[in-house]
């Protein structure tokens, strides 16, 4: 009778290495050789070698068991695969709705404003990506409050604003680009103390040739008493009282970028689940960025001076030229690379082009907490900051100069000059 060996049988320790090996989740296959045919010396000595690697097996996985336990699993890991930053960024990004949540405080209006704003968004952004198929190109045949003609699509994302505004509760004025005057929520039940400002579609004139489209907009709390409709006057006030602002921006990807006046942050929408994603905080590079000047030229023996010799100044000194006649498409460059971008005041017109309440006053408290600068030039007998002008209507005008203050502090020094 042979005695037992000293160490654990053959098939317990194969039983315990399956074990140990089943609770870490599986590992790496390790196959015993096969018994040897034989003599009987010649198989008793494969026996023992079978043994001693099985206990071998099991002393690793007990060791690698061991060593889970006390805290190294992170070494125990899968190596990393060039699918980890995408699955990473979808499943642990936070979400814009996680954002407002944490971000809005107590204010369970101004976040379920916030909702309703990006709601308004991705439904702008599906009407513009099937606008080809769905024929919704092409002019409305109608003109706007400022005179510009309509498209189909501007009165679309209209719609869409005013109704997603109004049933979010929340709203007790809005301002729209495509409607005379402001739209007052009479319904002491349903309206709330926020007033809205939006361009719906600014830059649709871009639309039917698939150039990137954005719409912008203002948030003010309002003045007067809640007990009773809202008047203009809750929202005609200067650019430094407004709440909440913001832009978003329909091209080769939706993006919205919004600010309450503790920096700018950056969301993406993900089509596939339906969410904007926080992308990052928007800080706009301190020495000025990339040597960028961005404005119509084709107005340019109708500016004063001062804009046409530092536009001169830019072309002669290596300055790029890009323009896209968009304003949101042209600031979203300017703030991600840096540069200025102009649309100042002219002959033609003395206040600029560009809207105060929906277009000036949004993307110039954008710039200022991206680090850059805004002001009107000169504008009214005195160059001031956009932010300080004070709209005599909904729908008042003024130039714009933005950008970063390398370039920005040019312009200003050339009307002091």
């Amino acid at each position: 009778h042979r005695p037992a060996p000293p160490w654990p049988s053959l098939a317990c320790s194969l039983a315990l290495y399956s074990a140990v090996h089943g609770v870490m989740g599986g590992g790496e296959s390790r196959q015993l050789p096969a018994p040897l045919n034989g003599d009987d010396s010649n198989t008793e000595q494969a026996e023992q070698l079978r043994r001693e690697l099985a206990r071998g097996i099991l002393e690793e996985a007990l060791l690698k068991k061991k060593f889970i336990e006390l805290g190294g699993a992170d070494a125990a890991k899968k190596a990393p695969t060039e699918f980890d930053p995408y699955l990473n960024n979808r499943v642990n990004a936070v979400t814009l709705t996680q954002y407002i949540i944490t971000s809005t405080g107590n204010d369970k209006q101004l976040a379920m404003l916030m909702n309703a704003i990006q709601n308004s968004c991705k439904v702008c952004a599906n009407a513009i990506e099937k606008a080809g198929p769905a024929g919704l190109y092409g002019l409305a045949g109608t003109e706007n409050s400022t005179g510009d003609d309509v498209k189909k699509l501007d009165l679309i994302a209209d719609n869409v604003w005013v109704d997603c505004l109004t049933r979010s509760g929340t709203c007790c004025l809005l301002v729209s680009e495509e409607q005379e005057e402001a739209i007052i929520i009479p319904d002491g039940a349903k309206r709330g103390p926020y007033c809205v400002a939006f361009d719906p579609l600014d830059g649709s004139s871009n639309i039917d040739c698939n150039v990137s489209v954005g719409s912008i907009f203002s948030v003010y709390r309002r003045q007067s008493p809640d007990d009773a409709p809202a008047t203009a006057a809750d929202i005609v006030r200067p650019g430094t009282e407004m709440v909440m602002a913001g832009y978003c921006m329909y091209g080769a990807a939706c993006e919205l970028v919004i600010t309450s006046g503790n920096g700018v942050q950056r969301f993406a929408l993900d089509p596939a689940l339906g969410e904007f994603l926080f992308v990052g905080d928007m800080v706009m590079d301190p020495k000025g960025g990339k040597k960028i000047f961005s404005c119509n030229e084709g107005n340019s023996l109708n500016w004063d001076e001062p804009i046409q010799n530092f536009v001169e100044k830019c072309k002669a000194s290596g300055y790029a030229a890009r323009y896209v006649g968009s304003m949101v498409s042209d600031v979203h460059r300017t703030l991600l690379y840096g540069g200025i971008f102009l649309y100042p005041a002219d002959k033609k017109s003395p206040k600029g082009k560009l809207r105060v309440l929906y277009e000036g006053f949004p993307m110039a408290l954008i710039t200022e907490q991206a680090g850059g600068l805004a002001s009107t030039g000169m504008f009214k007998g005195k160059v001031q900051r956009i932010l300080e002008v004070m709209p005599e209507h909904v729908h008042d005008r003024c130039p714009i100069i933005m950008g970063g203050g390398r370039d920005v502090t040019k312009v200003l020094e050339l009307y002091t000059a």
